[in-house]
């Protein structure tokens, strides 16, 4: 039997240093550059999102 999980894992690059991008939902420092573009999460966020959007085996 073959399980698929639809979820996109892909994660922007770390930063080096500031400055960090905002995230998106809090508006807290994230650990990503500010140059990145796309959706950016701070670790709280990240965290919760990944609960709240876990595939279930």
């Amino acid at each position: 039997m073959t399980d698929y999980c639809l979820i996109d894992a892909t994660r922007p690059p770390r930063a080096d240093g500031p400055p960090y991008a905002e995230c998106v939902l809090c508006r807290e420092p994230t650990e990503y550059p500010e140059s990145y573009k796309g959706i950016t999460l701070c670790p709280v966020c990240e965290w919760q999102e990944a609960q709240r959007t876990a595939c279930s085996g």
